[in-house]
């Protein structure tokens, strides 16, 4: 992309942040664009926002499960940057408003207690660098109307983030086999879906490995305190005005999102 289509592309994602509305699949905007072109738009947006007063506060893993990949149609991971206003509290009312075409996605999330940066990053590093884990809820959401996404317009819209809600009962890593950890998802009451830890490129470890010598050439480093959500146990469910989602991940514990009613605008 030359440099004006790339800010062309970071202010459509603007608009549709700013007007509250989905807008088209960027990739017909832009057919000749690079996954590689899809970061320099997402990193655009992130300069802003921090120069904007928010601040980087982990990364996300996205499209790391199959069940994910099927469901959005594409066969490779991708990241995102988290940032401190993305963080919700659990049990508090969350306001559907807030986002365009919420989805909910139950994810262990890694709390560093070490710097990791690639490549070269090993599984042995990953563990090491990891602090503790927590049970956690992503809520993706996406500019682009419909969720008709290619790779590069989830990439290009900050891979397709939202908002996380983080459990609160951390556990150590050594306390837990995080590929046999089963998870449920409930929503409302009803079972929506299942999963395990190992749905997530077959250990969530791997997906923090995957990122760590993914970032660093760009000259990221994963930094002590932040948090990194490895991928989906499960396929993405749709969430409304008034839902209660709740997961629970086998020796984790679990965590709750609450959504606002609709009238709670």
């Amino acid at each position: 992309m030359e440099p004006a289509e790339l800010q062309d592309a970071v202010a459509l994602l603007t608009s549709a942040y700013e007007r509250h509305e989905p807008i088209d699949p960027l990739v017909k905007t832009f057919p000749d664009a690079t996954i590689e072109d899809a970061y320099r738009v997402q990193q655009e947006q992130v300069r802003a926002w921090v120069a904007a007063g928010d601040v980087v506060r982990g990364h996300k893993v996205g499209l790391a499960s199959a069940a994910m990949q099927r469901q959005m149609g594409v066969n490779q991971p991708d990241f995102g940057h988290l940032t401190s206003s993305m963080f919700l509290l659990e049990h508090q009312p969350i306001p559907t408003t807030r986002f365009l075409q919420p989805r909910i996605e139950p994810e262990i999330a890694f709390v560093l207690g070490a710097p990791l940066q690639g490549p070269g990053v090993t599984v042995a590093d990953a563990v090491r660098a990891v602090d503790f884990v927590l049970p956690s809820l992503e809520i993706v959401d996406s500019r682009v109307r419909d969720w008709k996404i290619s790779i590069f317009d989830t990439v290009a819209d900050n891979a397709s983030s939202g908002g996380v809600i983080l459990g609160s009962s951390p556990t150590n890593l050594r306390d837990v086999d995080l590929r046999l950890a089963g998870c449920t998802l409930h929503v409302n009451g009803q079972l929506a879906a299942t999963g395990a830890g190992g749905a997530v490129l077959g250990s969530p470890i791997n997906a923090l490995v995957w990122l760590a010598n993914t970032v660093g050439p760009l000259g990221v480093t994963l930094e002590p305190g932040h948090v990194v959500l490895p991928g989906s146990m499960t396929a993405a469910q749709t969430v409304r005005p008034g839902d209660t989602v709740v997961a629970t991940m086998a020796g984790l514990g679990s965590v709750t999102a609450v959504f606002a009613p609709e009238e709670d605008k």
